[in-house]
């Protein structure tokens, strides 16, 4: 599976455009805003959209996603029900961040626990990894080894838990019995900074270890 990380929004999301090199058919990943600076990078990287697919429920995670839907005339799918609240909620969480409003978003599909979405040859596994938010999903490549995280995990940190329906203890447990087991040499894209491995993370991430460091 190749891959293109396109940071957008004020936030810094990182937007993933992922695609099968054999059919070059693809998928935007948690297209949170700038929607032409990603209309311009899905043209550049001679590809043919088939869908978008969502973590979670969040503004900077969604808030291009119906604008490219439409654009492109392809299906919303993702993430797992239990954020259906977040995006019945977007004009809200576009107030409180002061930005442009953005619609309420129902996708296609919602996704579930060992799912599977194919974008061409490829295919990816959903794991439902709540926590962050209720029903935050990851996507794993197994194929390729390269996991795309949204919130759930960090380069040396952890998503937050202090929103609605967050709970920080089973964002940890969702990492360490969800993600940490697919394997150290696990390459991942987070929702924000830059990549790193669950080998590394399970080491070195402070979040992690069974007694936090003294600073």
């Amino acid at each position: 599976m190749n891959y293109r990380i396109i940071p957008v929004t004020a936030f810094s999301q990182n937007c993933s455009l992922i695609w099968c090199e054999q059919t070059k058919l693809a998928a935007l990943v948690d297209p949170g805003g700038d929607a032409e600076k990603i209309k311009q990078d899905v043209a550049d990287s001679g590809v043919t959209l088939m869908q978008i697919l969502l973590t979670h429920g969040h503004l900077d995670h969604v808030g291009a996603a119906a604008e490219l839907a439409k654009h492109y005339g392809v299906p919303i799918i993702g993430p797992e029900k239990e954020d259906e609240f977040w995006l019945q909620g977007l004009p809200a969480q576009s107030r409180m961040f002061g930005l442009d409003e953005c619609l309420t978003l129902t996708p296609d599909r919602w996704l579930n626990e060992g799912e599977r979405v194919n974008v061409g040859n490829v295919t990816l596994q959903v794991l439902h990894c709540p926590g962050h938010t209720p029903g935050h999903i990851v996507f794993f490549d197994d194929q390729s080894r390269l996991l795309i995280s949204g919130d759930v995990i960090f380069k040396g940190g952890v998503g937050r838990s202090d929103f609605p329906r967050g709970d920080h203890g089973q964002l940890i447990q969702s990492i360490k019995q969800k993600l940490l087991p697919l394997g150290d040499d696990v390459t991942f894209i987070p929702g924000h900074g830059p990549m790193s491995t669950l080998g590394y993370e399970r080491l070195h991430n402070p979040f992690l270890q069974d007694e936090m460091p003294v600073w």
